[in-house]
């Protein structure tokens, strides 16, 4: 999308969430999911269940709601939406949104009072978290971690502002949505100039605080040069493998091998038009992506980041999804669906059950839900 628009797609739909306070969540529950396995207890074996529950299951992408109106906003979770989170099998959601523009820094402020005071309002279900050792302490207590994140880092006007936010509870900052800004380009940039020396201090700024620096959505030459400049290993939360689909917003072979050189992780998308290019898109393919890095890298350096919360893009209020779909460049690529097959609530099940088949070992699939998440924030978080 164009430079405006881009700030449009989220930032427009989302500032209204942000505006008023935290909201309760409007999700249309999904049914038994498409992928789930007949003829065993919740739709999947045994062995499914007994490693999801073993993981500590760290989604490095997806927003606590897919559905951005302002009503009910201050009202805790229904039952109902509240067992769909205790059923997921998903033990920690990294909370993180695109916000752009002039109006960044308020923006950013406000976000974060409205999403740490819905985490409190709902503390019978969710934590927050500040360093790793949160992550599991809410599991152990069983409750959900939630990790505050932005999709950008303008909100940053100076270097001292990281800490600031930091001190606030963001843990985790894109340097770039998918254009250009003052610190590098974006995926979707017609030209990628790399990291500025602004840029370049606000990474340190991140390494010296220890907020998790994230390069899911930066262009080429953006990605390399920042993590060649963090003296701290980096996370693409949420994107694929280009050499799999040629798509602007997915990571090259060159990418992932320095991103894992330094110790970083890369958490594999469920979104359709990342996971391939024509139809039918499922569970299997997710794999392929996740078998490329494992190939590439070793299976340290491979996470999950499903960038559609629990309902997915598709279940979305309409005018939202339409809103979306509108501010996004035609290199988007977007098709009629934008989640993948059967990928639902459960979709920690699905991807499990999907990895056995591979022939992931248990400790294997471990690492993948979260382990190595686990281990990398470990380290960052100080």
């Amino acid at each position: 999308m164009n430079d405006s628009s881009i700030q449009l797609s989220r930032r427009r739909v989302l500032q209204t969430a942000t505006a008023v306070g935290a909201a309760t969540l409007g999700y249309p529950l999904f049914g038994r999911d498409a992928g789930a396995k007949q003829g065993s207890p919740g739709g999947y074996s045994a062995r499914v269940s007994k490693v999801v529950e073993r993981a500590l299951v760290v989604d490095m992408l997806a927003p606590l709601r897919m559905d951005f109106e302002t009503s009910g906003y201050t009202a805790p979770l229904t039952a109902p939406e509240a067992a769909m989170f205790r059923e997921s099998g998903v033990n920690a959601f990294h909370h993180s949104i695109g916000l752009g523009g002039p109006t960044a820094y308020e923006d950013s402020l406000a976000f974060l009072a409205a999403w740490q005071g819905f985490v409190g309002r709902n503390g019978n279900l969710f934590s927050l978290v500040g360093k790793a050792a949160d992550l599991d302490d809410a599991k152990r207590s069983g409750k959900i971690a939630v990790i505050m994140g932005i999709q950008n880092a303008e909100q940053f006007r100076e270097a001292k502002d990281v800490k600031t936010f930091h001190e606030l509870g963001l843990r985790c900052a894109q340097l770039t949505y998918n254009s250009q800004n003052l610190i590098g380009s974006g995926s979707t940039d017609r030209e990628d100039g790399g990291i500025s020396d602004f840029g370049a201090d606000i990474i340190k700024a991140m390494n010296e605080v220890g907020m998790l620096v994230d390069v899911s959505h930066c262009g080429d030459r953006t990605t390399l040069d920042a993590i060649e400049a963090s003296s701290q290993p980096i996370a693409v939360t949420h994107s694929n493998c280009r050499a799999l689909n040629n798509h602007p917003r997915l990571k090259t072979d060159e990418a992932i091998r320095k991103l894992a050189a330094k110790g970083g992780v890369m958490g594999i998308t469920e979104v359709r038009m990342f996971v391939r290019d024509k139809d039918p898109v499922t569970v299997e393919h997710i794999v392929d992506h996740i078998d490329h890095v494992v190939q590439l890298v070793g299976i340290d350096h491979v996470g999950i980041g499903s960038d559609a919360g629990l309902t997915g893009y598709d279940n979305m209020p309409a005018e939202q999804l339409k809103a979306l779909r509108g501010s996004y460049k035609a290199s988007y690529a977007m098709r009629d669906k934008l989640d993948t097959d059967g990928y639902g609530p459960k979709r920690v099940y699905a991807l499990t059950d999907a990895l056995m088949r591979r022939g992931y070992s248990e400790d294997n699939i471990v690492a993948i839900l979260g382990g190595n998440f686990r281990r990398l924030l470990g380290g960052i978080w100080v």
